[in-house]
């Protein structure tokens, strides 16, 4: 069975789809390493963004723990 991926992701989505823990995602956006928006006190992730993200960062085989 296909789990559905949602478009805008958040934090806890992130964490899961990428399998690293949530505080390296907050880590990452409050880094700026990571393509992301802030939505009043929330970070919100493009489902497209983190995807090329991956495809494009030679450092993403190397995401803190």
């Amino acid at each position: 069975m296909v789990e559905h991926q949602p478009t805008v992701m958040t934090v806890e989505e992130v964490a899961a789809y990428l399998r690293i823990p949530r505080s390296s995602v907050y880590k990452l956006a409050q880094e700026g390493r990571i393509p992301c928006q802030k939505a009043g006190r929330r970070w919100r992730f493009h489902r497209e963004a983190i995807d090329r993200w991956l495809g494009n960062n030679p450092q993403s085989r190397e995401l803190p723990k």
